[in-house]
């Protein structure tokens, strides 16, 4: 037969092709022929559409169509025969099946086809998984091109089934002003244009769902022959084999693909389907073989060959197995050829200069990776962190309600810990949107998927983006944290739409168990949200208990401490209270400074430690007085915080810095006081990275700056402990400020070169044992705590590193000599190396003054160091102790 001649396949031929002989029917079969012929001729020019808004996808134009006839017989076989009628309606769906393939089938655009909740919800889909965070309503108003062709590339492939069903009904005017329909015939039209579109979009669905839909068989109109009875459920499942198995060569042209050049996955599809010729069948085995071999430059095609047709051995056997069990004849094609192995699938689709090795990570151990990745291996001995994710979920539950639901007055989230028996319980519970069974499957339970990027999710809570609901989830496995609290886990739910008896338990026994999802009693009433409740397997004021890590062990204290702001109250309730503690909702990005402060180191409860309360209101004024904020490129507050934290070391309590991440505690640090905004930079979300960008944490060091020295607090100790990250920040220090001490006292940049200048020879000590105080600025012995008198001719730097989110905010290696870059790969400890490292730091900045002195270059005197085998070493005037390593430096000879 011709490529493309589906008059010559048998399923045409034995039923709407014109029979030899005596033909009773002939005026029936020749209606329904003339139909299919008209239609598929209307259909070619819409189908030839598909490839202007679709290019990188492979061949869906009218080609594909005929070839479906090809494969129809391949799937039947002898084993299932079709009368005239359900030729017709099958061979309709063929046509209509793929014809939403393009725009040009929606009769508008995509994106309003679709819908503006539905098409936001997409939008911000893959905003998110390409930026990292959730865009704001003007992103989503106006997306980059490349979201918003991947969207309609996205929204037309999902869609494009349920489009087809209304292709049937639908008209288009003509220029003289006439109605065309794709079948023209009203009475064919109106007896199987809802069938046909019916099964135009069961390709689309799960395989189970057909026996619901098309389980009972359909009559014969009184204008047809008895016997053309419909099987509804028969041709949805030649419809979705034909389709699933039409991949051969001729869907991907060479000559195509060198015009369209698709990129990325699209062009893996083009480069297998390139290789593979006709299928064809052996026994009740589907086969495919490549007309060449592939290269090691086409592994991925290859590999991706062998994941295809793996789903199309899948359908085959999910179709036949449904057949089977409904007592239906099954259809000849069962299963695909040598795809159980890819040594098997190497003889089918040979590979040349490369041998297949099966090396994909693979998780044979689904219980264990969650047992230890869901709570102490991933989060440490923090059970705290379990009820911060708790939380965390319940307010995007609460928060996705309210989008969902405008003026829903109510949200709230408790948190419960009782007492029974011995046996403590902590309870979650949220009046927000809740679960149903999907969502439970597909969102909570799919441990690493963030529920809320879910298609699946965001297509069961159509709208959540348009009214801008931005989840804080991002990894999917914070539930999972609950473990770390105890085994025994209960969840409870009900979707806020739904009836009482739709509610739902899921009930663990531990992460490495199945969990068992059931009903609650019908009898029983339950609250529209969560609740998650945990028997935990330590008592809160046991070592490492919930409570280990607060002052006055109670919830309402915990909770304060996890959540430094939010949008909904928070209510907790102390074992045996007869009334909850309020946690009123609070925005650090907006409240005054003293609010601030007092959300983030809040007073002690209850009246006592007056002298401490005294001290911190004391704090508080000054932190007024001193922080300014961290604004970002909208001039949005992302911080609020001082540079320096004298705080810390006042008192007895924690006045870390906080870095938040969605308003929740996330890291902690000494080298600021207040807040800063951060995102989290692992699944732990125990560290943090800052959401400012360097330059606008610079605005802030430099506001910082002024505000000190306005204030007269820049003083010498304090320039000495902000010297590195000042340096570190801007790679460069101010002429005033003191970085280094000598004999004669404190060395700033603007007289170091003067200092060296007097000099012939010069020591630069490493530190210890030698170290330096800052209040007031001195050197003294580490190990024996007396201060020290450093000779003559010595230099200490003094670098307080910063920890945490503003060390990785300003790394050393940026501020390093790019000239000398490539000494890094050098495999010993170069001259050229050392500066390199040297260059980024308050080490570099006095050997840069050292050089100017000296008119000399960094390996004037560093490379006699490198000569001594870097092992200079001078004893203290007091020789009792020790000696000191460090480096000297000797003026060249000539300068």
């Amino acid at each position: 037969m011709s490529e493309h001649d589906y008059t010559s396949t048998s399923l045409w031929q034995s039923t709407l092709a014109v029979q030899p002989g005596d033909d009773p029917h002939s005026e029936q079969r020749e209606r329904l022929r003339t139909s299919y012929l008209e239609l598929r001729k209307k259909a070619a020019v819409l189908l030839q559409e598909n490839a202007r808004s679709m290019p990188e996808f492979t061949v869906h134009d009218i080609t594909h169509v005929d070839a479906l006839w090809e494969t129809a017989d391949l799937v039947c076989g002898n084993e299932v025969t079709l009368n005239p009628a359900e030729a017709y309606v099958l061979g309709c769906a063929f046509v209509l099946h793929d014809a939403a393939m393009g725009e040009a089938a929606y009769g508008t655009s995509v994106p309003a086809a679709l819908g503006e909740k539905r098409w936001r919800d997409l939008l911000s889909v893959a905003y998110y998984r390409q930026e990292g965070c959730w865009p704001d309503q003007d992103q989503l108003d106006s997306p980059p091109a490349e979201i918003a062709d991947a969207c309609r590339a996205t929204a037309i492939r999902e869609s494009h089934a349920e489009q087809a069903r209304r292709l049937v009904d639908r008209s288009w005017r003509s220029s003289t002003g006439n109605e065309i329909h794709l079948i023209e015939d009203v009475p064919l039209r109106e007896a199987y244009g809802p069938l046909i579109g019916n099964l135009a979009v069961s390709h689309w669905w799960p395989v189970d769902r057909l026996a619901d839909e098309f389980r009972r068989e359909w009559g014969s109109w009184p204008w047809q022959p008895r016997g053309w009875t419909i099987d509804r459920l028969k041709l949805a499942c030649i419809l979705r084999l034909a389709d699933v198995t039409q991949i051969d060569s001729r869907r991907a042209p060479t000559l195509l693909f060198a015009l369209r050049n698709p990129q990325g996955v699209s062009r893996e599809h083009w480069r297998f389907q390139e290789h593979v010729s006709r299928p064809d069948r052996s026994g009740d085995r589907v086969t495919y073989t490549s007309h060449q071999p592939f290269l090691p430059k086409d592994a991925p095609s290859w590999w991706l060959a062998l994941d295809y047709l793996r789903d199309i051995d899948q359908e085959l056997k999910a179709v036949d197995a449904l057949l089977h069990d409904l007592g239906r004849n099954r259809l000849a094609a069962r299963a695909v050829a040598g795809v159980d192995s890819p040594e098997r699938f190497a003889e089918h689709f040979r590979v040349q200069d490369w041998r297949p090795i099966d090396g994909a990570i693979k998780v044979s151990d689904v219980p264990g990776l969650v047992r230890s990745l869901g709570g102490e291996q991933l989060y440490g001995d923090k059970p705290e962190v379990a009820l911060r994710e708790l939380i965390q979920n319940a307010q995007d539950a609460v928060l996705a309600r309210r989008a969902l639901q405008p003026g829903f007055p109510d949200g709230r989230i408790e948190i419960r810990l009782s007492e029974a028996d011995g046996s403590w319980c902590l309870e979650v519970r949220d009046n927000g949107v809740g679960m149903d069974e999907e969502t439970l499957i597909h969102g909570l339970l799919d441990f690493g998927t963030s529920g809320w990027s879910s298609p699946t999710v965001r297509n069961l809570l159509p709208g959540l983006a348009s009214e801008g609901f931005a989840p804080s989830g991002r990894f999917g496995i914070g539930f999972f944290s609950v473990f770390l609290l105890g085994d025994r886990v209960e969840v409870i739910t009900r979707r806020y739409d739904a009836a009482s008896r739709d509610a739902r338990r899921l009930t663990f026994d531990g992460p490495s168990h199945r969990p068992l999802l059931t009903p609650l009693p019908e009898q029983g009433w339950f609250a529209e949200g969560t609740t998650v409740r945990v028997t935990l397997s330590k008592a809160p004021n046991d070592v490492k208990g919930l409570f280990h890590r607060t002052v006055d062990e109670r919830l309402s204290q915990l909770a304060q401490q996890l959540v430094l702001e939010s949008t909904v109250p928070i209510h907790t309730w102390e074992p045996g209270a007869t009334a909850p503690e309020i946690l009123a909702p609070f925005s650090l990005a907006t409240g005054a400074a003293d609010e601030v402060f007092d959300r983030l180191y809040p007073p002690l409860p209850h009246g006592w430690r007056t002298g401490e309360e005294k001290q911190r209101l004391q704090f508080r004024d000054d932190f007024v007085r001193q922080a300014t904020e961290v604004l970002d490129d909208r001039g949005r507050r992302i911080g609020l915080a001082t540079l320096g934290n004298d705080l810390y070391y006042a008192g007895r309590r924690n006045y870390s810095g906080v870095v938040t991440v969605n308003g929740l505690l996330a890291d902690e640090s000494i080298s600021f006081a207040g807040y800063l905004a951060g995102q989290p930079s692992r699944a732990s979300r125990d560290q943090a990275t800052l959401a400012a960008t360097p330059d606008q944490v610079r605005d802030w060091m430099r506001t910082q700056e002024q505000q000190l020295r306005s204030t007269g607090s820049f003083g010498d100790p304090v320039q000495l402990e902000q010297a590195h990250t000042l340096y570190g920040a801007f790679n460069g220090l101010s002429d005033d400020v003191a970085f280094a001490l000598t004999a004669q006292g404190l060395l700033r940049p603007t007289d170091a070169a003067d200092w060296v200048a007097q000099r012939n020879e010069v020591f630069m000590c490493f530190g210890l044992p030698l170290a330096v105080h800052t209040r007031p600025p001195a050197v003294y012995h580490y190990l024996s705590g007396q201060n020290v008198q450093v000779p003559e001719n010595w230099v200490l730097t003094f670098s307080r590193i910063p920890d945490g989110p503003l060390r990785e905010a300003f790394p050393q290696v940026m501020n390093r000599d790019a000239d000398y870059e490539f000494a890094r790969h050098h495999l010993t400890l170069t001259w050229q190396k050392v500066w390199w490292r040297m260059s980024g730091t308050l080490d570099g900045l006095f050997l840069r003054a050292l050089c100017e002195a000296w008119s000399c270059t960094p390996e004037s005197v560093l490379a006699p160091v490198e000569r001594r085998g870097w092992s200079d070493i001078r004893p203290l005037d007091d020789e009792s102790l020790g000696a000191v390593p460090g480096y000297l430096f000797h003026r060249p000879s000539g300068h």
